[in-house]
């Protein structure tokens, strides 16, 4: 079998209709495409959702919910945010900085760093941050570690 050969199955191909050719044919003159409107001119269609110019749906309802906006995606790109479950890793008496945290894969590079207090704390860590939530201070506290804030944040 060849490529030449291909032919689409019995039934399944209609041959294309002719318009424009004569009132005998059934679609002459206007070709099917009514008399006037937009629907008759070259390159006429309308785009979806649009109404024939009434307000279009989409504008007349009323807007809900939350819209990120642009001030608000860049403060919580600032901070990396870390919980306390993934320091679980570091061993007793570690100290947990932004290179070690790096270096674990637990953030990446460059990032400053918040401390957040899910999870539990059950080894005594020493933590350097930029920033720590007032529960992930705590928890540092009552596991016997440090928790250090690093400056120019």
């Amino acid at each position: 079998m060849d490529l030449r050969e291909l032919k689409p199955s019995p039934g399944s191909t209609k041959r294309p209709r002719r318009v424009g050719r004569g009132i005998g044919s059934g679609t002459g003159k206007t070709a099917g495409r009514g008399h006037k409107g937009r629907g008759s001119r070259s390159g006429g269609n309308t785009p979806p959702g649009y109404e024939g110019g009434q307000m279009p749906l989409q504008r007349r309802v009323p807007k809900r919910g939350f819209r990120r906006l642009l001030r608000n995606l860049a403060l919580r790109e600032r901070f990396a945010e870390v919980n306390l479950s993934r320091l679980v890793n570091f061993a007793d008496g570690d100290q947990v900085n932004p290179d070690t945290l790096a270096q674990s894969g637990v953030i990446r590079p460059g990032k400053l760093i918040k401390v957040l207090g899910g999870g539990e704390l059950k080894v005594k860590l020493t933590v350097r941050a930029h920033a720590f939530s007032a529960t992930a201070r705590e928890k540092i506290t009552q596991a016997g570690g440090v928790a250090e804030l690093i400056e120019g944040a």
